[in-house]
């Protein structure tokens, strides 16, 4: 929200801040060594060291009420990213996929809170969360074109759980979800509908996860503090933080990066 882009890199503990002046939805990296990202004006190129934005194209110019949120790189290296109201008003929003040559296809349409998104080890099958529905929508995936179909539910996830916001997968084709409002990282088998493990975190606002490490052995998780007041903040004080759990005992993936 603050148009921050923040970059870690654990073996030394160094950290610094990029502003781009603008509310960011979601970022991944260009073969180039940039940012691709979901920005409030659309998708566009961010330069990783200056953070100049070139916006590509903006799919919903008369739509100043709606946002970018979370976004995504296919294995074929192309972004997809989904939009929402600001002020979460159901099923205002819709999911593109930017493609290689820079165009923008609209793929989801009546999407309330456009989240988690993650693609089977075989390519074969997309994975997608619109929060408000408490589920985890499958899809068959086409890799040459990028088309999705078949649409299904692979999993159900209980209100008392929280809300599926951001979510990833790991080298045994288990999904790992983030929980808003419920304080916990649950990792499910999408094939099953089956939850496997939860993990309590400190904070409520358990926004999203991916691996990283050397092989792939840390979980890294994002928060919230959004939306807290101050007394749900002394009892959180660490909302909005970013938190790692080293050596998981599961191993991720390496993420797609945006380009042919």
């Amino acid at each position: 929200m603050n148009g921050e882009i923040h970059e870690y890199n654990p073996s030394d503990n160094l950290q610094k801040t990029l502003t781009i002046h603008q509310m960011i939805g979601s970022i991944a990296l260009c073969r180039n060594g940039n940012f691709i990202a979901a920005v409030k004006n659309g998708f566009g190129f961010i330069e990783r060291n200056s953070g100049t934005v070139s916006i590509i194209a903006n799919p919903e110019p008369g739509l100043p009420g709606n946002r970018f949120n979370d976004g995504k790189c296919d294995p074929k290296g192309r972004f997809w990213a989904g939009t929402m109201s600001h002020t979460d008003e159901p099923e205002k929003g819709s999911f593109y996929l930017l493609d290689l040559d820079l165009s923008v296809t609209k793929k989801i349409e009546r999407v309330s809170i456009s989240n988690g998104l993650a693609w089977s080890l075989d390519q074969k099958t997309f994975y997608y969360i619109d929060t408000p529905t408490f589920t985890v929508a499958a899809f068959d995936f086409d890799i040459t074109d990028g088309l999705i179909s078949k649409k299904r539910t692979a999993i159900r996830i209980p209100q008392q759980d929280g809300s599926p916001d951001g979510m990833t997968i790991d080298s045994q084709g288990m999904l790992w979800i983030a929980h808003w409002d419920g304080w916990q990282i649950t990792r499910w088998n999408p094939q099953t509908g089956v939850k496997m493990l939860s993990i309590p975190l400190p904070v409520a606002r358990v926004t999203s996860c991916c691996f990283g490490g050397d092989n792939f052995q840390d979980l890294y998780i994002t928060s919230a503090r959004t939306g807290l007041n101050e007394d749900q903040l002394k009892n959180q004080p660490l909302a909005g933080s970013l938190f790692v759990i080293r050596n998981i005992g599961y191993y991720g993936l390496p993420l797609f990066e945006f380009g042919s």
